[in-house]
């Protein structure tokens, strides 16, 4: 009796083990992508919110230095630990850089609605255009920049 229990737990065990697996592999790219993106886009916030906090210059011009150290340091480790796809070096950082630059087009015009127009917090505001610009980025880098070459 025992043993059919511990048998049946065994078999379910291995059965979730397969799914989350399955599930994994199946979202491997943006899991790891979340992680990637999390890191940069908390060093995008951090930096942005030290250029703002400090005044050092205004909030658009901050947007613009954050988002391209986010955007440099995101290619790099998505190229290296997540699409792993490391020809046409070239080719690539420019297609993601064009794709960082249409993020970094509908950041400002985001931000500049929202702080502008709608008079929210700046902090705030970035907060929400990095969620929406990621999303974009994300579906633009997986089947754009790092599609696999056909061989």
């Amino acid at each position: 009796m025992l043993a059919q229990v511990l048998l049946n737990l065994s078999k379910n065990m291995e059965t979730l083990k397969n799914k989350v697996s399955n599930i994994y592999k199946r979202f491997r790219n943006l899991i790891v992508y979340g992680f990637i993106g999390g890191f940069c886009a908390a060093l995008d916030f951090a930096i942005f919110t030290l250029l703002c906090h400090f005044e050092i210059m205004p909030y658009l011009f901050a947007n613009v230095i954050s988002t391209h150290i986010g955007i440099f340091t995101s290619f790099l480790l998505n190229r290296s630990y997540n699409f792993k796809v490391k020809d046409k070096t070239l080719l690539r950082f420019l297609s993601f850089y064009a794709v960082g630059l249409i993020g970094l087009g509908l950041s400002s015009i985001l931000l500049w609605l929202m702080v502008d127009k709608a008079q929210w917090n700046k902090l705030v505001c970035k907060l929400i255009t990095i969620v929406v610009v990621s999303l974009v980025q994300f579906v633009l880098n997986k089947y754009v920049t790092f599609k696999q070459s056909k061989q």
